[in-house]
């Protein structure tokens, strides 16, 4: 059976001096975004998500996006080496909570850097954004990591937004779905859809034909819902303020070995 195990991390007291890269900044609400957080992770547990909270990073303003710090695939964890330096002591917490899970653990080394939120899995295909926060060698660590296990590595120019899955994630049929404006390459998935907002075009695939997604989507909800899918749609707006989307708050472990 696939397991449904998620990896959360709460938000930092410095959460408003996060960086943001492709948007200008505005103020945060520190408040409102740790309720923001309660009322995502309970979106996750009242779906069967068993949610693991890794300990917190509170020096680190970033650390709430716990999904760029680590990669996985099957039982492999692959913790990650942000392309921002600030950001690479996020990973000793999550780096712990996998290997208690007994996850095979692998990391990313100098000179190679990538983000978790610039890879994309469908089924054996894992898509990784060349961009902003992953450079060329940690594509090749990557791909030297999970294609021995059977994994497919398609590597996607990224260069309008902060992530790949700032730009794309995935239905449960493997369709991709993005914004155009923010994608570079639409061409390179065998199947797209496009959605007419850019935060419609991050899911998070929650089992069966749902899919959570944030308030700031009505219309790209609506599309989906006409497809047969059912959106599950939650508030975000203080972490999209630093370029955050639903998929970074949480890592999705599906095919933990029982």
């Amino acid at each position: 059976m696939p397991s449904k195990k998620a990896l959360v991390r709460r938000p930092s007291p410095r959460l408003a001096e996060g960086l943001v890269t492709h948007i200008e900044r505005e103020k945060v609400d520190a408040d409102l975004a740790g309720e923001q957080w309660e009322a995502y992770v309970e979106a996750l547990r009242e779906h069967g998500w068993e949610t693991i909270e890794v300990d917190p990073a509170d020096d680190c303003p970033d650390s709430v996006f716990v999904e760029d710090t680590v990669v996985m695939y099957k039982n492999v964890a692959l913790i990650a080496r942000s392309g921002a330096e600030s950001r690479r002591e996020e990973t000793a917490g999550v780096e712990e909570a996998v290997a208690r899970l007994g996850c095979s653990v692998n990391w990313i080394w100098e000179p190679g850097t990538l983000d978790g939120g610039d890879v994309l899995k469908v089924d054996d295909t894992i898509y990784v954004g060349r961009g902003g926060r992953t450079n060329a060698a940690g594509v090749q660590q990557l791909r030297a990591a999970f294609e021995p296990l059977g994994a497919r590595v398609v590597a996607v120019p990224v260069s309008r937004v902060l992530h790949l899955k700032s730009a794309v994630t995935a239905l449960p049929d493997g369709t991709v779905v993005g914004h155009i404006p923010k994608v570079d390459r639409p061409a390179l998935f065998p199947r797209f859809l496009s959605v007419p907002e850019e935060s419609g075009a991050h899911v998070v695939l929650l089992g069966g034909d749902k899919l959570l997604m944030a308030a700031s989507a009505p219309k790209t909800a609506d599309l989906l819902a006409d497809l047969g899918f059912e959106p599950v749609v939650v508030d975000i707006s203080e972490f999209e303020k630093l370029e955050g989307c639903v998929t970074c708050l949480s890592v999705r472990m599906r095919d933990l070995y029982a």
